[in-house]
């Protein structure tokens, strides 16, 4: 595997372009190999793989606990990404910053513990993959309202379809 690891401009989050072998057959990806990782790094285990599908307009998040690492892609469709520092005491707080992850670009996202995610689905669908550092721990996890306007972010869409849970999140 051949992989390009880039600084994001939240500090930890790194964006991660993975090389895509194309030929007449279809392409080939390889989507995670630790002996890469380790050698750009990253030295994160990852005890799971979680996937969630959802149709256009579906918003998922922000969510986030204080010691979960998440390497986030995009398998199938196109999503609007955002990662948002929630680090107290981080300079960058409350900063965030977005990516388009789609099927065809292939990118990874690697974000930390303590910064908060969420994923609004651009395309008719979605497959969203994501490896976890840490097993599901519900009393751990926050969630905070996807238009907190302490956050201030940019979504490209004004009636997003939520959860249950995320339509309830609290406002910092």
């Amino acid at each position: 595997m051949i992989l390009k690891v880039e600084d994001t401009n939240l500090e930890g989050v790194k964006k991660i372009i993975p090389s895509v072998f194309e030929d007449h057959r279809g392409e080939y990806v390889e989507t995670y190999n630790i002996e890469d990782y380790l050698k750009n790094g990253i030295e994160v285990k990852f005890v799971r793989d979680d996937i969630s599908t959802s149709g256009r307009n579906v918003l998922r998040g922000i969510h986030y606990d204080n010691k979960t690492w998440k390497l986030i892609q995009c398998m199938r469709g196109r999503i609007y990404f955002v990662v948002a520092d929630m680090r107290k005491d981080s300079k960058k707080y409350l900063q965030w910053q977005s990516f388009i992850l789609t099927e065809d670009n292939r990118h990874q996202i690697l974000v930390p513990p303590g910064f908060g995610n969420a994923h609004l689905v651009l395309s008719d669908e979605c497959i969203f993959h994501y490896k976890m550092s840490e097993y599901y721990d519900p009393e751990n996890e926050i969630c905070v309202k996807w238009n907190d306007p302490k956050l201030n972010i940019y979504w490209p869409a004004s009636n997003p379809i939520l959860s249950k849970k995320d339509s309830e999140a609290k406002l910092l």
